[in-house]
This record gives structure tokens, sequence and C-alpha cells, in this order.
């Protein structure tokens, strides 16, 4: 199809000029904020052409000093997935950038990952190690849950996954990606969060009142 090695399968997938406008085009009609993940400066320089909101460190670009430099040059905001990474690598990458427009995200560079594989738990070690920074999750997995947990339980500050309109077509991502309809179960259970979770002490709410008459049997003790 596009050949056997990975530049084929790059070449193969990746935009033109041509298809990056429309997907500007495209975003600025339904007013979509969008950005990147350049793998060098020179890409970096291409989408700030675009003028993008922000940039995205791919995993496997943590070390690239020049181009982690080029991104704080910009004083956008920074994404940073936190992959095939040591602590001392995180700590080195986030001495090259403006903490405060600097979120990492957890993640595990295996396409896709199975649950064992997902540690969650290390959100909650980024919190504590690097607690000027903001913890968010990148997550690979196929199914959906993990990202909500990683918000519910973890507090993950956004969440970042893979999108494809059919998890069967040919790529190396597609596995590891959500259809649709997955994102779109995603988005709802997340944002349902705050509303299943309530606030304030324990009480007894107007709505089990009825209920309350209807069915205690010894009303005080």
């Amino acid at each position: 199809m596009f050949g056997k090695t990975n530049g084929d399968l790059k070449y193969g997938l990746e935009f033109d000029h041509a298809d990056f406008k429309e997907i500007d085009a495209h975003c600025k009609k339904l007013g979509i904020d969008w950005f990147a993940s350049p793998w060098d400066v020179e890409s970096l320089n291409f989408l700030e052409g675009f003028d993008v909101v922000a940039h995205k460190v791919a995993s496997a670009c943590l070390t690239d000093k020049a181009l982690l430099s080029a991104m704080r040059a910009t004083g956008k905001p920074v994404f940073i997935s936190t992959g095939m990474s040591t602590i001392e690598q995180i700590k080195h990458a986030l001495s090259l950038l403006d903490l405060e427009k600097t979120i990492l995200l957890h993640a595990v560079s295996v396409y896709p990952a199975t649950q064992e594989q997902l540690h969650l738990a290390w959100i909650e070690e980024l919190r504590k190690t690097f607690p000027e920074v903001l913890i968010g999750y990148s997550g690979h997995e196929a199914g959906v849950m993990p990202s909500v947990i990683a918000v519910a339980k973890y507090g993950a500050v956004c969440v970042e996954r893979h999108i494809t309109l059919d998890r069967s077509m040919w790529g190396s991502d597609q596995s590891a990606s959500l259809e649709p309809e997955g994102m779109r179960r995603v988005i709802s259970y997340i944002r349902s969060i705050p509303i299943v979770g309530g606030d304030g002490p324990k009480h007894i709410l107007k709505e089990e009142e009825p209920i309350l008459e209807k069915l205690r049997r010894v009303k005080d003790f």
C-alpha cells in the first residue's frame, strides 16, 4: 500500500500544506482551537504559520533541546507527553520551558497499551514531583474508562486521545484510537464527573423527603 518502512508509513499518513489549510479553515468555521505535535523546529515554524494556540511535545521528542527551546520562544502553552521518559529527563525538559505555560501529560508509549501498562498512579507521582505544573493524561488504550479514571480519581486536568473513523483502517495508531462514538462517550463521562460528585455536607435531599415519609417506619431515634 504505502511500503514497509517507517518512512513509508509516515509519508502515507502525513498531511501536506493544503491539508493543513483545510484543517485550519474548518476549525475556524466551527470555533475549534487546534494545534499539533511538531517533531523538529522546521515543523514548529510551519505550524506557527497558522498561529496555532499551543504546541505539543511528543514523547519521542522530550529530549530535543532545540525543539523545546524553540517552543518556549513562541510564548504559547506547551503540552508534553512523558512516555518513555525518566523523571530526570522530564526535569531537564521542564528546565527549558516556561512552567506557567506547561502541562505534563502522563503517557505510556505502547499502542495500544494494556490496562496493566497504564500506571495511572504515575499521574500523582508527577504532581508530587512537579507541583509547579499542571498534570494531564495522554491515553493510548483501546477503551474509554482509564481516561475517565485519570480525571475522576487522579485529577488529570486534561485528556488527550487519538481519534479515527475506523479502528480497522491501515496505520500504526488506529488500534490505540477511539472511533467517534468512543470519543463522545469519553467526553460525556468526563463532563459528568463534577455533576455526580456533588458537594456540601451530607443532608436529606428534598427529592428524598416523600420517599422518607412513605418508607421509613421509625421516624426518630
